[in-house]
């Protein structure tokens, strides 16, 4: 267990941090774990830790990747406009696979001049609209690139424009491309775009993250975005959508870069703030944030392990380690600056729409974070690790400790005590 006395400093800074936050924010630092230990004396280092936690970050500090080297992110204003990458000049192409035995009766192509546009995509939109929260991480990628609020037209509404007539298995959807290089793409089971369990968002065609038109720079006009699933779902840039009678997931990132595309996201607890350096005896804060997985999140613990201790070489998985639980922290009241006042719409997916806070917290294939104190330590050398539980009762990196499907592994930092 923490020692009582620094627990109790934790509580106290963590709860002014909400305070500062507003009323709400104190109400859901009441409820949360780390209030149980009441107020105690004053912690800059833990203070200024939660302090830097946030959740949704403006579109200028969002960190993006071109896999399919389509040189998008160093085009000019004009050239955007010229391979209908802004609103104004974009379309999509839905078509058969003409090396499949797919068909479908109003196939959309620009050679006919019927291509969906714009406005029909906005069209949709006022009917279809979805919004939702969805991080943006690459399967071998141990930090996600971004949290955003998603707003996009379930793929599935414009499936049916097209109106698929038979053998068709997968939905093959693709980036702008130029001359001479393939498009980057992936692709979906049929059923999975066109029935969604109830509760769930569905693969959407997105066109505005945190509430602002998605632009060139972050795969706009339109992108998809699949809920639970991988970067590698989420093709930037969308031109154009093929629909097929091959079985096979014809991804881009299985062949190029060695993914199992289908696997769904993993549980997993990162560090955001951990110390590599202390002196004996002094307490530190822990900060990090879980990313929610298919299968939920139960816990999040950290452990500190030292180096002379040798650890058993029949446990890769880190099971007979002495595991402490961190808190998870309540879901934001402010949502960062990443979205105008900090606030969620009411009609975003998993909200309650009166109250404007979640139905539910955390959220399933959202990320959440958490917090411990870690208390004083002797002199010497440790790894500081962090992992989650998920709700089947399963530690980190299992049940799936295979990178291929995602990377999961237990983070681990290297902590040094000396004077």
């Amino acid at each position: 267990m923490h020692n009582f006395d620094q627990l109790r400093e934790h509580s106290h800074l963590t709860r002014r941090y909400f305070l500062q936050l507003g009323s709400l924010a104190a109400a859901a630092w009441n409820a949360s774990p780390l209030a149980a230990a009441g107020a105690a004396s004053d912690h800059p280092l833990l203070k200024d830790a939660i302090a830097k936690l946030e959740y949704l970050h403006p579109l200028d500090g969002i960190k993006i990747a071109d896999k399919g080297r389509t040189g998008v992110l160093k085009f000019p204003p004009e050239k955007l406009r010229e391979v209908g990458l802004v609103p104004e000049t974009w379309s999509l192409e839905i078509v058969a696979d003409t090396e499949s035995t797919s068909a479908v009766e109003q196939p959309f192509t620009r050679a006919q001049g019927n291509a969906l546009d714009w406005k029909c995509l906005m069209k949709l939109a006022e009917r279809h609209a979805v919004r939702f929260l969805h991080p943006c991480i690459c399967a071998f990628g141990d930090d996600p690139f971004h949290t955003s609020l998603w707003e996009g037209v379930p793929l599935r509404e414009i499936i049916w424009m097209a109106k698929p007539k038979a053998n068709i298995r997968r939905v093959i959807y693709q980036s702008y491309h130029p001359d001479g290089l393939p498009p980057f793409q992936a692709s979906l089971p049929l059923a999975q775009v066109l029935e969604t369990p109830p509760g769930q968002v569905p693969p959407v065609l997105a066109y505005k993250m945190n509430g602002e038109l998605i632009p060139a720079a972050h795969g706009g006009p339109a992108r998809v975005v699949v809920p639970g699933m991988y970067g590698d779902k989420a093709i930037k840039w969308i031109q154009r959508i093929v629909l097929t009678n091959d079985f096979k997931a014809s991804d881009s990132d299985a062949a190029v870069h060695n993914a199992d595309t289908e696997s769904p996201m993993k549980t997993k607890a990162r560090f955001i703030n951990a110390p590599t350096e202390l002196k004996p005896g002094s307490p530190a804060a822990l900060t990090g944030y879980a990313l929610v997985g298919i299968s939920g999140l139960a816990k999040v613990q950290y452990c500190v392990h030292p180096h002379n201790e040798p650890r058993p070489s029949d446990d890769p998985y880190w099971t007979k380690t002495d595991w402490r639980d961190a808190a998870i922290l309540p879901a934001p009241t402010n949502w960062g600056r990443g979205i105008a006042g900090g606030k969620l719409p009411p009609n975003t997916s998993h909200m309650d729409p009166a109250k404007g806070t979640p139905l539910e917290w955390p959220i399933r294939f959202t990320l959440t974070h958490w917090a411990a104190l870690l208390p004083g330590l002797p002199a010497g050398t440790y790894d500081l690790c962090c992992r989650t539980i998920d709700h089947n009762g399963i530690a980190q990196p299992l049940p799936r400790p295979f990178p291929r499907s995602g990377n999961n592994g237990i983070h681990r930092v290297t902590l040094t005590v000396k004077a």
